[in-house]
């Protein structure tokens, strides 16, 4: 492993620190796997023989974020190190959180992690790979394979399921016969984790590496059924083969996600997300594949899916407008400058131009759009694309116009102008409110 990572280094230091005060301690899990795939590890887990209470008396900076279960935090850096006491667990009451624990050795605590490529160890003093349960074959057998017996890891935390999935894809491995076999047979439980944990897993499946393998695992597995039954609804819902000669909903959805190279968590959920409404809104008009509606129907899924999860208001906020919008990106050229320069300012357009560009992709393939919008944001680059409005309210109810529904027509159509070059001054404006008031009021 490459100490000269400075989250490397400060993990060392913590190892350090418990071995000169009589404490066995090696990096753990996760760590171990991306060091031997020659990957740079996220974080640096510490598992050691010391008890909680004397890595807290150790530590300056310590949070007792799982004391009870032997895991503490130690600040280094200003960055957290989880740093957990070898043990053993048993008694699982809520498929999550072992009913007790017991401090142990290295070679049980190994047997109880969940997949063997996260159950090894590595001593950085001696710079050796401890292995008790065969992970390093299974690396080099590109293969996920549970610890013992793949009905009892599941029992233990349901969240495994979705883990499994999770490591198979990114990692582009695998899943051993029997593990596979068991997260097929319990698919179903997954409704029992709790709706954050779900959440976590499901960004961390369509950002990473092989988000498209992620959803065939989810749906072979059963698992997509359950957490995201609108999507597994996409299968089988044809669609007009001018436009989409790739094939269903699903297929179509598939290959954005081919497309996606490392995504914000907004992207990557707006391209799983994009035509979730096509299901519902399926129709044959004429002899024609009709989804009247799809993008504003499907907007409000988003939202109604992404609450379900307990994702953040700004999280579901974007990704619905990504939703929302995705079809407007249509008719960028037939709009009048005003509007598009108010389309493309808004501050998920980046994102929503790029999902257009995965979607046209995987579709018809035509650009045409996409490149206009290249063009005009270079040509906009001079401009400032959301002045200050020359009117308000006010403005207009001085001119005695009362408030209401016309007021906010009035202004939005002046503002308009204003970004077109066609009211220059505020002067210019009122002068044009004046008379557009006069007028409605004949």
């Amino acid at each position: 492993m490459d100490l000269s990572k400075e989250n490397i280094q400060a993990a060392y230091r913590i190892a350090d620190k418990l071995r000169q005060n009589g404490h066995t301690a090696y990096f753990a899990g996760g760590c171990v796997r991306d060091f031997l795939m020659n990957k740079e590890p996220e974080d640096v887990d510490i598992a050691t023989s010391a008890h909680p209470e004397q890595v807290e008396l150790l530590f300056r900076k310590t949070i007792p974020v799982g004391k009870q279960f032997g895991v503490i935090l130690v600040l280094e850096n200003n960055k957290p190190f989880e740093v957990a006491t070898f043990r053993t667990e048993g008694g699982y009451v809520d498929g999550r959180h072992p009913g007790h624990i017991s401090f142990s050795v290295p070679e049980e605590d190994a047997r109880r992690r969940d997949f063997t490529v996260n159950g090894l160890f590595y001593d950085p003093f001696s710079k050796k790979i401890l292995d008790y349960v065969g992970g390093q074959e299974d690396l080099k057998g590109k293969r996920i394979r549970a610890i013992g017996k793949p009905e009892e890891r599941f029992a233990e935390d349901k969240l495994r399921l979705l883990r499994a999935v999770r490591f198979a894809s990114s990692l582009g491995f695998e899943i051993e016969p029997d593990t596979w076999d068991a997260v097929r047979k319990n698919s179903s439980v997954i409704t029992q984790v709790s709706p954050e944990r779900i959440r976590d897993e499901i960004v961390k499946i369509f950002t990473r590496p092989n988000p498209a393998r992620g959803l065939d695992l989810l749906s072979e597995s059963g698992l997509l059924k359950e957490i995201l039954p609108e999507i597994e609804n996409m299968k089988g819902v044809e669609q007009s083969p001018d436009y989409h000669p790739e094939g269903d909903v699903y297929v179509h959805t598939r290959l954005l996600l081919e497309k996606l190279d490392h995504p914000s968590a907004v992207l990557a959920l707006g391209a799983l997300f994009h035509d979730v409404g096509k299901p519902v809104t399926f129709q044959i008009k004429d002899g024609k594949i009709r989804f009247y509606e799809h993008a504003p129907i499907g907007g409000r899924m988003t939202r109604a899916i992404m609450k379900r999860l307990r994702f953040s208001g700004d999280e579901i906020d974007a990704v619905v407008q990504c939703v929302d919008n995705h079809m407007k990106f249509g008719d960028v050229q037939k709009m009048r400058s005003g509007k598009l320069k108010m389309f493309v300012c808004r501050p998920t357009f980046e994102t929503e131009m790029e999902l257009h560009r995965i979607d046209c992709a995987s579709s018809h393939g035509l650009l045409d759009n996409y490149y206009f919008l290249k063009e005009k944001l270079k040509e906009y680059a001079r401009e400032e694309l959301k002045p200050k409005a020359f009117l308000n309210g006010h403005d207009l109810m001085a001119l005695g116009m009362p408030a209401g529904p016309q007021m906010k027509v009035l202004l939005e159509d002046a503002y308009l102008l204003q970004l077109e070059s066609e009211l220059k001054t505020k002067e210019e404006s009122l002068e044009w409110a004046r008379k557009e008031i006069k007028g409605k009021c004949r």
